[in-house]
């Protein structure tokens, strides 16, 4: 039970910390660790490794996330979320037409700069921007690549009020981005002030919201003695990587993190996966310093011990 992920659907009000903690009391675990932070106000899927898969909490952070969010036109906010304080209204007199709306999104698509909000955790000269905003300080935030891989108009959430519109899109994007900024662009791409007045994560890595389950459902499963099905398993969880089935010998090799030649693995820059036998041996990558030779990365399998009894 101790070298799992936990495909974890985490409901409003708590945060990614207390779902942790929450975790490694219910599994009975010391290491833990979730994949990706999510706000209080936030729901979604949150994977949670525990024990010898906190390894690979990394590689499943960087991988893709889905969202559904919620824009709202009418008025921003100092968060760019529902949270925040009003900072610009402008009624919405004239709605967007459905060909307006999706001629907007498709511009959104593809690698591009993001600005980090004010109000998050990334930091500038060693402190984080929410510390400045709540100083009451803007400082320069250096712009990020991310890439939207794709942005899809959910019609049926459209509902227009007196003075606002809201609309729902579905986004895939790489890690790092920051949906309440996107929402706030598209509506400034659409001519009005706007913000993100909901957000659900509905994928993260191989993780969707069909595989997860609640605390609630979790705790049933305890209950009735099936809490260890509910975890996925390392090679399950590290899917999103490219991967290579190696032989008895060269896994023996690997688990001793010998240096391999670079065409023992597949081609590309990226860190990759070595299978012995469809379980995972170790993460390995193309050596900063010998671009020929490939090196391990996270280590899943150790070596056996060597017996120090008998004769001597």
């Amino acid at each position: 039970m101790e070298d799992m992920v936990i495909p974890l659907y985490k409901d409003r009000g708590l945060t990614s910390h207390d779902c942790v903690n929450r975790i490694r009391r219910l599994y009975g675990v010391k290491k833990a660790g979730h994949t990706g932070t999510l706000d209080p106000d936030v729901e979604g899927v949150l994977p949670v490794c525990i024990g010898r898969a906190t390894k690979i909490a990394d590689y499943m952070t960087d991988a893709d996330k889905q969202y559904e969010a919620e824009i709202t036109l009418g008025y921003a906010t100092t968060t760019e979320d529902a949270s925040g304080t009003v900072t610009e209204t402008q009624p919405v007199m004239k709605i967007p037409s459905e060909k307006q709306l999706k001629d907007t999104f498709h511009t959104f698509e593809g690698e591009q700069k993001q600005i980090p909000p004010m109000y998050s955790a990334v930091k500038v000269n060693g402190k984080k921007l929410y510390e400045y905003a709540r100083e009451g300080k803007t400082v320069e935030r250096p712009a990020r690549d991310i890439a939207i891989h794709e942005l899809q108009y959910l019609e049926e959430t459209f509902t227009a009020g007196t003075e606002t519109v809201s609309f729902s899109i579905r986004v895939t994007c790489s890690k790092g981005t920051f949906i309440r900024t996107l929402a706030v662009d598209i509506g400034r791409a659409l001519g009005f002030p706007a913000h993100m007045s909901d957000l659900k994560r509905t994928r993260s890595g191989p993780v969707d919201v069909g595989s997860c389950y609640t605390f609630e459902e979790l705790e049933a499963k305890k209950d009735n003695d099936t809490l260890d099905e509910t975890g996925l398993s390392i090679e399950t969880a590290l899917q999103h990587l490219p991967s290579v089935e190696v032989t008895k010998e060269t896994a023996a090799d690997i688990r001793n993190g010998r240096l391999l030649p670079a065409e023992s693995g597949p081609k590309g820059d990226s860190p990759f996966l070595f299978l012995h036998q469809n379980r995972a041996v170790a993460v390995y990558q193309i050596h900063p310093e010998k671009p020929w030779l490939i090196k391990p990365k996270t280590m899943l399998q150790l070596a056996p011990q060597q017996s120090t009894s008998g004769n001597s």
